[in-house]
């Protein structure tokens, strides 16, 4: 159920008149009264000799009688209520009762208080009502209304559980606008999947992915077919910016714009302007978190310098402090963003849907110190620059990595946010991973399957050694991993790791360090992947591995260790996994 405190307004007939009329696109259907201050409130919508004017002078009473200048200049409060789209049709009896429970909850019209405002709920729609009330009480009063928004919220949670409606979480007031009705409607009869202004969300967040400037930024906007009017001080500084679809008129034939903060709270000029605030221009591959590239601007390569700055990220997630955390986790959208936007078809519909869902984890109230959060930024220009991946070979292994070290990434921040009692940004960020799941397993199918045929033709006293020396090392997993499918896909990185000059068995102690992979699906999945980043591993599009020059295992980290402010180590133990 989710309750929306409108602006407060000064026409009583205007709101009335909306709410017993047709709609802006005839989404009104039979509006009527299910509950009032008044048992015999006239009901301009059933009774035929009732009429909105009786019905607003009655509301306005209270108001009238004071003296005109002890009138509040906006008397008119407005709740709205909707159910949730899963939830079941109710009556207007217990509509009624919700109305009651509401106005009486943020202090509109308190429980057994005689005096309290005049108010009405009208229903013109199965799934919500429109609460209106004046905002002087009977005894001239003004009521007290401090935090209705968070107390309709705390009310509609009371409700859910004993309507038995679907359990919503509470806000924190960092979500995005949801799109109004007739937002909804318009989208609907022009035949559009999402609202103009959810379009315009999605353009404009990938516009701002790993964008360094203002001109970048805007020239983004362009390219993606966005009308853009930009809001100028005397001085010629840039305030601000709206954007509209070229095809999203109104009624006098005319672009629909909408403010970069009517988007989401980040969108504004403002808050994108922090991002840029903590970016540098000439950045150290080190301080980056970025492993050593080869063939810049590669898709491959971007996607490997992601899974290793994600890496990083995550041991800032779980033990970093929580302004750091915080940017980690907003740049987390804009990796996401990057990697739908440049992936292959068969992965590209799950990443998009991980974006979206990630947008609302992306927010809270701690505020991100931006600057800490440069290698994830980095990592989502790279892969905007490196252009479109192909879903096989080296492009599609290393998207199967990138999105695997995300999964790791994502689900640290549901964690984070649930210790900070971030309801809805929790659930965003398991939703998010959940799409992440789905994501992987079409594109880790090709490239681990080539890696499977090469470990099957491994001899067999090469796979007796390898499995021994998986016993030796990792005891409590080997038998495990051993009967998985996924043996032979990582009997062949070990195998190509050796022949490499790097230690198999220091790889694979430090790939589980401190991190436990008894709930994995597939340790051995993990295993490869991480392998395969700390030992700079290709795979070509034929699945034969590149010659390698013989390295020192102490060499093979994708950082520098780093510290927090407490000597903790950063860059030293690899994420978990918990699928």
């Amino acid at each position: 159920m989710i309750p929306r405190v409108h602006k407060r307004g000064s026409n009583t007939f205007g709101l009335l008149s909306y709410l017993y009329g047709k709609g802006t696109h005839e989404e009104h259907v039979d509006p009527h009264l299910v509950a009032a201050w008044d048992s015999f409130a006239p009901d301009p919508g059933r009774d035929p000799q009732a009429t909105k004017r009786q019905l607003q002078q009655l509301l306005d009473q209270p108001v009238q009688a004071l003296a005109e200048s002890r009138r509040p200049a906006k008397h008119v409060w407005h709740l709205s209520v909707r159910a949730a789209p899963d939830d079941p049709v109710l009556s207007d009896e217990q509509w009624g009762e919700i109305a009651r429970r509401m106005v009486a909850a943020t202090g509109i019209a308190p429980a057994a208080d005689e005096a309290g405002c005049r108010w009405a709920a009208v229903r013109h729609a199965d799934d919500h009502i429109h609460i209106i009330a004046t905002l002087v009480r009977e005894d001239g009063r003004r009521p007290r209304l401090n935090n209705d928004a968070k107390r309709s919220q705390a009310e509609a949670r009371l409700i859910e559980a004993e309507y038995g409606l679907k359990q919503l979480s509470a806000g924190d007031g960092t979500a995005a606008q949801r799109p109004t009705s007739a937002e909804r409607h318009k989208a609907q009869r022009q035949g559009r999947e999402r609202t103009a202004r959810e379009e315009l969300r999605e353009s404009v967040r990938r516009a701002v992915t790993g964008a360094r400037s203002e001109e970048e930024f805007f020239d983004r906007l362009a390219a993606a077919g966005l009308l853009i009017r930009k809001r100028e001080a005397p001085s010629g500084d840039l305030l601000g910016y709206k954007v509209a679809l070229l095809d999203d008129l109104n009624k006098e034939g005319e672009p629909v714009f909408y403010p970069g903060a009517r988007l989401a709270p980040d969108l504004s000029l403002p808050r994108i302007r922090e991002r840029w605030s903590g970016d540098a221009k000439d950045v150290p591959a080190a301080q980056r978190g970025e492993a050593i590239r080869r063939e810049p601007g590669s898709p491959a390569s971007a996607r490997r310098g992601t899974a290793s700055a994600v890496w990083q990220a995550v041991l800032v997630v779980e033990h970093g402090e929580d302004g750091v955390a915080a940017a980690h986790i907003a740049a987390v959208g804009e990796v996401l963003d990057a990697l739908a936007k440049t992936s292959a078809a068969h992965t590209r519909r799950e990443l998009r849907d991980a974006a979206t869902a990630f947008e609302r984890a992306s927010r809270s109230h701690v505020r991100a110190v931006r600057g800490h959060d440069r290698a994830l930024r980095q990592a989502a220009r790279d892969l905007v620059q490196g252009g479109p991946a192909l879903g096989r070979g080296e492009d599609g292994a290393t998207t199967a990595m990138a999105i695997d070290m995300l999964f790791f990434l994502v689900t640290a921040a549901a964690h984070w946010h649930a210790r900070k009692g971030h309801a809805q940004q929790a659930e965003a960020a398991s939703r998010a991973a959940e799409h992440l799941r789905n994501a992987y397993r079409p594109a880790a199918t090709q490239p681990l399957g080539v890696l499977y045929q090469r470990g099957r033709r491994l001899s067999r006293p090469v796979l007796q050694r390898q499995a021994a020396l998986l016993r030796e090392t990792l005891p409590s997993l080997a038998e495990q991993i051993l009967a998985e499918p996924g043996w032979y896909a990582l009997a062949s990185t070990i195998a190509e790791a050796d022949a490499a000059g790097h230690d198999p068995a220091a790889l694979l102690s430090d790939a589980v360090e401190s991190r436990e992979l008894g709930t994995a699906d597939s340790v051995s999945d993990v295993l490869v992947w991480r392998l395969r980043l700390r030992a700079d591993l290709l795979v070509d599009a034929t699945g034969i591995p590149k010659n390698r020059t013989a390295k020192n295992p102490a060499t093979v980290r994708p950082t520098a260790p780093r510290t927090t402010s407490s000597g903790r180590r950063f860059g030293d133990v690899a994420p978990g996994n918990t699928r």
